[in-house]
C-alpha cells in the first residue's frame, strides 16, 4: 500500500472538530509512508489534510479540472498536482493512483465520490480497502441508509462490507493496513 485517496470537503465553515480530524489524517498518513492523493484543493478539509502530511514528511498529489485551476482554487503546494479535464476524470485518476480510500466529512461532492468509489468495488472495479472516518457520527445517517437499502434489498448484506467505519483518524489507517482486497468474483453478486 503506497497511496491513499482522501475524499474530504472544501467548506471553511465547520466545526474544528473536523479540521483537527484531517490534520490527523494527513499525519498519520505521511507517519505510515502512505502519499495522500486528493482532489488539490486550497480550502477547508481538502487542504488541511494535505498541508498537515507535508507538514509531516510526506507526499500529498492533487488532482484537479482545468476548470478549478482557472478558478485559482488550487492548492499550489502540492508535491505534484495533476490537471485532468472534468470532474469525471479527476475521481478516475484519484480510483487509479489509489491503493485505498478514506472519506473524511463532506457535502454532497465528497458523498457521491464516497458512494461511487463504494459503487465501484460493488461491481468488482475497485478493489482496495474503503474507510469512513466518522469523526463525531457524522456519517450516522449515511451509514442508516445503507443499511435500510440492504434491508430492502437494494444491495446484498455482504454488500455492508465493502467500507470500514472508523472513529479516528489512527483507526482509519490501521483499517487501510489491515483490511484484505475485495474479491473481484464478488461481480457476480452486483445485482440481488
Amino acid at each position: 500500500m503506497k497511496s491513499i485517496a482522501v475524499y474530504a470537503a472544501s467548506s471553511t465553515q465547520i466545526d474544528e472538530a473536523f479540521f483537527e480530524a484531517a490534520r490527523q489524517l494527513g499525519k498519520c498518513l505521511a507517519e505510515h509512508g502512505l502519499q495522500l492523493v486528493n482532489g488539490a484543493g486550497n480550502m477547508g478539509l481538502m487542504q488541511a489534510s494535505a498541508d498537515a502530511c507535508l507538514l509531516a514528511g510526506g507526499k500529498a498529489v492533487g488532482v484537479i479540472p482545468t476548470f478549478m485551476i482557472e478558478q485559482n482554487w488550487h492548492h499550489t503546494g502540492m508535491t505534484e498536482l495533476i490537471e485532468v479535464p472534468d470532474m469525471h476524470t479527476r475521481k478516475q485518476t484519484m480510483a487509479r493512483l489509489s491503493d485505498g480510500a478514506v472519506a473524511l466529512p463532506g457535502g454532497c461532492g465528497t458523498m457521491e465520490e464516497l458512494l461511487e468509489i463504494i459503487t465501484w468495488k460493488q461491481l468488482g472495479l475497485y478493489l482496495n480497502p474503503i474507510v469512513i472516518l466518522n469523526t463525531n457520527g457524522y456519517y450516522d445517517p449515511l451509514l442508516r441508509m445503507l443499511e435500510s437499502a440492504s434491508e430492502h434489498n437494494f444491495m446484498r448484506r455482504q454488500h455492508l462490507d465493502i467500507w470500514r467505519v472508523a472513529a479516528t483518524p489512527e483507526q482509519a489507517v490501521e483499517l487501510l493496513l489491515t483490511t484484505p482486497q475485495w474479491d473481484s468474483s464478488v461481480r457476480r453478486f452486483a445485482a440481488i
